[in-house]
């Protein structure tokens, strides 16, 4: 797909960090799996991929977690 932020090239297959901030959580998972602009560095992620990493995070709030580092898990 073409990269929508610059316009100027196709998105790759690549990985990119992902920060989210919830109830007072903050989690931050590396190595998502997505699309990214080489040009801009723009990333995408997938509907599958959003939905796993927002589940994540609502599993973290309700756990206590308030700052957490993990990497991206293919379940």
């Amino acid at each position: 797909m073409k990269c929508v932020v610059c316009k100027h090239d196709k998105t790759v297959k690549g990985e990119t960090s992902v920060t989210l901030e919830r109830d007072g959580t903050t989690l931050v998972i590396k190595g998502v799996p997505a699309q990214v602009c080489p040009n801009c560095g723009e990333a995408y992620v997938d509907e599958e991929t959003t939905r796993k990493l927002l589940q994540t995070a609502n599993d973290a709030a309700k756990n206590g977690v308030r700052v957490e580092i993990r990497d991206y898990v293919v379940a």
